[in-house]
């Protein structure tokens, strides 16, 4: 986690200054506190405080900010955005006495930075997120934890308030993990299907799945957390473009009922690592572009017939299918080989999430 800590009072500079050496956080100090500043201390005109924030606001993940809670809200407050983008924001006051966790306490880590401020500096870590105040268990830092996506994310502080007001939770989840992060704390009732749980009695619903959902599922109360289980598996020619190679995922990732949040990574094969569309497109989904040799390729049973047109080109009897199954740990293929002029795409789930 990258952190900037911003000072403006002398105070604050003493903090800054700890929190930089222990925490090894970036620190910024007014100029005028220059003397506390060491080579590796940024000093600012406290004028341009909100100048430095804003252009700062997108390349760091958490900021703890040593100055009064006014000061903070209304510089920041132009800069908000959503849950799931904010960086965490912590609040310490002059003297050291409390860090308050701000903004993006659970899916931007602002209650651990709290925490770690205040056992740097000794100060109190003040959480205000209702579930923590209440020793619950919340499913935003589930998906966080586990690395799933959220669907909606305003589904989360739904099902949150059902949970702190000990509201009946019908809960699908394969994986078992919801179980363990419960630790049977809550009302919830584990359910083997979506139709047993949509007809169920329970105020809402969560669904751990890479699956689209049927129809009867009302989505209202209902939150989908996307386990990132998915490999696409992709072929193409020299200069695809990424919007044709996205309009092909889409098409089949929809016939298929998969969603697109499940997606885990892009495999292909080594020839392909400087493919601009396919790097393009891998940077769209936010997931790592995985290339194997051809030879590891080679090494992969897979159920296609060998393609003269990939062995001639790079050296591999297949791209698309073994190079899901190898990214996938070998795990099954949901969607085996399938063309179009440029492209050829095949879909496997991770072996551990079957």
């Amino acid at each position: 986690m990258r952190v900037a800590v911003v000072a403006i009072t002398r105070g604050g500079a003493r903090l800054g200054h700890m929190l930089a050496e222990e925490a090894e956080f970036d620190c910024y100090l007014s100029h005028r506190y220059a003397s506390h500043a060491d080579t590796t201390c940024h000093c600012f005109d406290p004028t341009e405080l909100k100048a430095l924030i804003a252009s700062h606001w997108k390349h760091y993940d958490g900021f703890v900010l040593i100055m009064a809670t006014g000061i903070v809200v209304r510089v920041i407050a132009p800069l908000l955005g959503s849950k799931e983008t904010d960086p965490a924001v912590v609040v310490m006051d002059d003297a050291g006495r409390y860090a308050i966790a701000l903004l993006s306490g659970h899916l931007g880590g602002g209650n651990e930075l709290a925490g770690c401020c205040a056992s740097v500096t000794g100060a109190r870590a003040v959480i205000t997120t209702a579930t923590d105040a209440n020793d619950l268990p919340s499913f935003d830092m589930l998906a966080k934890e586990q690395g799933w996506g959220i669907e909606d994310i305003s589904r989360v502080k739904t099902l949150n308030t059902l949970l702190l007001d000990d509201e009946e939770i019908a809960v699908v989840d394969p994986t078992g993990l919801t179980s363990a992060w419960l630790q049977g704390r809550g009302k919830v009732t584990f359910c083997e299907t979506f139709a047993t749980a949509a007809d169920s009695t329970a105020r809402g619903l969560l669904l751990v799945t890479n699956r689209a959902l049927p129809e009867q599922i009302d989505t209202h109360n209902t939150l989908i957390l996307r386990p990132r289980n998915l490999v696409l598996g992709i072929g193409c020619n020299r200069g695809t473009p990424a919007d044709e190679i996205e309009a092909f995922v889409t098409t089949h990732l929809k016939q298929l009922d998969l969603s697109q949040k499940s997606i885990c990574c892009i495999a292909s094969v080594a020839a392909k690592r400087d493919e601009i569309g396919l790097a393009e497109y891998a940077g769209r989904l936010g997931v790592p572009l995985r290339c194997f040799e051809s030879e590891e390729l080679n090494r992969v049973a897979f159920p296609s017939p060998p393609s003269k047109h990939a062995l001639a080109a790079v050296g591999a009897a297949g791209v698309a299918e073994p190079a899901a199954i190898l990214a996938a740990h070998g795990g099954k293929l949901l969607l085996h080989k399938v063309k179009s002029a440029n492209i050829t795409l095949a879909v496997a789930q991770l072996k551990d999430m079957q």
